[in-house]
């Protein structure tokens, strides 16, 4: 009877399989004595015409076998008493988290590269192996496997024994009760299977009955064709559909507790009355704005085109950049085949805007089904604090599982080297490579290693700002994986730079930015670097210093009459290249002067005497006392004290009257002023109190404190001139 949805399917397990296989029990099937014999087992071949199986003698059956093979074709191969044959379906080990795989043997394949005698499998897939949560069927079989168009290559070793797949009903007839036996021995290897389902896609094929579509191995290309072509979308039902009365086949899987979907919210029956009356609630009163008030000025719109963070609606200048990395990723992910591209280039140069727009493309074609399925994992290694998280990051995104990095690597390891029809392929984008690089190098060999086996199907895409990196940093196994597939970004040129910021301020109103600007801008940046985040950067800056320049909105003229400086006027408001010129000044200023120059007059005024007093002692220490005798005694000759000196240091407040007075007791203000300096790194005091007699001393260069007061008017005005 087809059953509900089940949290758990009962799928053959190691415990379930009494008569295995494996290499070790196919040893002791052929020899229960033990003997020599059976230790040296080895699969053969069995030809079209081997004559072996009639009982000739040793000698003679191998010089004929010999002499047939080079004409005859590979029908099977055997194992001791153990035989499989094109067509027959055989289960293959896996780890212990899979339980048993099960594929239909298409082909052998003599002398594989890799595998040596391997056969080539097309897998059936259960109910846990369709990755697609939303299209799965809702009415399997506890034991109901899909036949599916996946096949791949595998050595013969992998072999557990054989299984069989019937349809429902001739399970039905072999097993009336819907369960088999435990000590039967077909337990744990018997299935059935009445569609064929793309896991990739997640599309089924129309229901059919197994006997019928299947008999040996001349139907396997039939099958294959039916799965590949004829996986059409089912329209499936909400519920299971009713068996017919009187209908004893397989027992229902197990229910969940609540009874109901966990992906749908139940409806609350708390505002429900017995009478049928719903509860009732005053809505909240809402004040509406106009879109006058929320509408936003040409100046905020500008600046949030120009962030770096802001996702542009195209990448203009990175084309042909971008249908080579589209061409080697869809190849991969069609093919399922693992690869290794490494992108280099300087910064901002859009490397990884290039490799996300092609995601976000590659997705698309998998919503309108053009595209397989594929996982997208990015790991950055500015943004993880250990290179070996990366194992962490790779397997949650596989799996949907957390796990350290020692168990995410073990985990991988297996993963990654057995075979599984349930896997689809993997892109990896491994950003700021030259983080993630450890003294033995194991995170990359192994990220570089994983694609070049057989059944990873993963895509890595590795980010890194040197061309030559693979070659000056990386071990060479290392460097010989990432193979030709190399992919270099070069800096932009400035008609490159002016068409990515034009293409950003299309459509802002008021037209706030110069041509002239822009094309200043955009040279200025592509003669240093080529860097496109910071010619954003600059034109986002002086678009800010515009709009703190501008009179009002740009878009309302002024109603004030022109005057004499009306030309200057009419530039206010406006990116020119002049505010292209402070954005600059402002982005190549040291950001420590930066600081000192927005200090306090107070602070400015305790760190001009301790650079004084340091010049004229020629040592690198002081204490605080002698530092504001310093100052006291500079400040006194001043020609102009500036207001509110009086309050900084008591008895200057007469100027020059004042000449000679020692400063008696603590200063105002001065104390708290010393003590947020040393907050803010710039000097050292000792134990943090401002005492006379603490010692004090310059914690950065005494050029910056040179270089950033030099100019202070107020200074110069009270003869602290450094």
């Amino acid at each position: 009877m087809p059953a509900q949805a089940n949290t758990q399917l009962d799928t053959p397990s190691t415990r379930g399989r009494k008569r295995a296989f494996s290499t070790a029990a196919l040893d002791e099937a052929s020899d229960d004595g033990g003997s020599a014999e059976s230790e040296h087992l080895e699969w053969e071949w069995i030809y079209s015409s081997d004559q072996s199986e009639h009982g000739e003698d040793d000698g003679a059956g191998d010089r004929k076998r010999r002499k047939v093979a080079g004409n005859s074709k590979i029908v099977g191969a055997r194992y001791g008493d153990f035989e499989c044959r094109v067509g027959d379906t055989v289960m293959l080990k896996a780890d212990g988290s899979n339980g048993t795989w099960v594929a239909i043997i298409c082909d052998f394949r003599d002398d594989d590269a890799v595998d040596g005698m391997a056969a080539n499998f097309m897998w059936f897939s259960t109910e846990k192996e369709i990755p697609n949560k939303d299209k799965k069927r809702k009415d399997y079989y506890w034991n109901e496997l899909y036949i599916s168009p996946s096949c791949d290559v595998n050595p013969l070793a992998s072999i557990d024994g054989k299984a069989t797949i019937m349809s429902p009903e001739a399970f039905r007839r072999a097993y009336p009760s819907g369960k088999i036996p435990r000590n039967s021995p077909d337990y744990g290897k018997t299935f059935v299977c009445r569609r064929g389902c793309n896991t990739r896609s997640t599309t089924y094929t129309d229901e059919f009955v197994w006997e019928e579509v299947y008999q040996n191995g001349q139907d396997v290309p039939a099958l294959l064709e039916m799965v590949e072509k004829g996986t059409r979308p089912t329209r499936r039902k909400t519920r299971a559909p009713s068996p017919p009365a009187g209908d004893t086949y397989l027992p229902p899987q197990t229910p969940t507790k609540t009874g109901r979907n966990s992906a749908t919210t139940p409806k609350s029956k708390r505002g429900q009355r017995s009478g049928g009356k719903k509860l009732e609630f005053t809505p909240l009163a809402t004040r509406k704005l106009s879109p006058s008030q929320v509408q936003s000025s040409p100046f905020q719109i500008a600046r949030s085109r120009l962030h770096v963070a802001a996702v542009p609606s195209s990448l203009p200048c990175r084309e042909g950049e971008f249908s080579l990395v589209y061409s080697h990723l869809e190849a991969a992910i069609t093919e399922g085949t693992g690869n290794c591209i490494y992108i280099s280039g300087t910064p901002g140069t859009g490397k990884t805007a290039t490799v996300r727009e092609v995601i976000s493309r590659l997705e698309e074609g998998v919503w309108l089904d053009e595209l397989d399925d594929f996982i997208f994992v990015e790991i950055n290694g500015m943004k993880i604090t250990d290179p070996h998280q990366a194992y962490s990051l790779l397997w949650e995104a596989l799996k949907g599982e957390r796990a350290s990095p020692a168990q995410a690597l073990d985990l991988l390891e297996r993963e990654f080297n057995n075979p599984s029809p349930r896997r689809i392929p993997c892109v990896v984008l491994m950003d700021e490579l030259d983080q993630l690089v450890t003294k033995n190098q194991a995170v990359m060999y192994n990220f570089f290693n994983w694609p070049t086996l057989r059944h990873s199907r993963l895509i890595v895409l590795a980010v890194a700002n040197t061309m030559d990196l693979p070659e000056r940093t990386l071990s060479n196994k290392i460097s010989s994986r990432l193979g030709l597939t190399r992919i270099t970004f070069p800096g932009y040129n400035h008609e490159q730079l002016m068409k990515i910021i034009q293409s950003r301020l299309e459509g802002v109103p008021g037209n706030i930015v110069d041509a002239d600007a822009i094309q200043f801008a955009s040279r200025k940046v592509a003669a240093v670097s080529g860097d496109a985040r910071r010619a954003l950067d600059i034109c986002r800056r002086a678009v800010e210093l515009a709009e703190g320049d501008a009179p009002g909105d740009p878009m309302t003229p002024s109603r004030r009459a022109p005057d004499k400086g009306a030309p200057e006027q009419s530039k206010r408001g406006r990116v020119t290249i002049s505010t292209i010129k402070r954005a600059i000044n402002e982005a190549t200023t040291n950001p420590i002067q930066q600081h000192l120059r927005g200090l306090p007059l107070t602070s400015k005024m305790l760190m001009a005497a301790l650079l004084l007093r340091i010049r004229r002692s020629g040592l690198a220490e002081t204490t605080l006392g002698e530092t504001l005798d310093e100052l006291q005694r500079v400040a006194a000759f001043g020609a102009r004290p500036p207001p509110g000196m009086a309050q900084i240091l008591p008895g200057l407040a007469k100027g020059s009257q004042a000449v000679g007075r020692r400063l008696v007791g603590r200063p105002m203000y001065i104390h708290t002023a010393a003590l947020e300096l040393v907050a803010t790194g710039l000097i050292n005091l000792e134990a943090h109190r401002a005492d006379r007699s603490s010692r004090l001393r310059l914690a950065i260069a005494d050029d910056e404190v040179k270089m950033a007061l030099r100019d202070d008017a107020d200074l110069k005005a009270m003869g602290l001139s450094v």
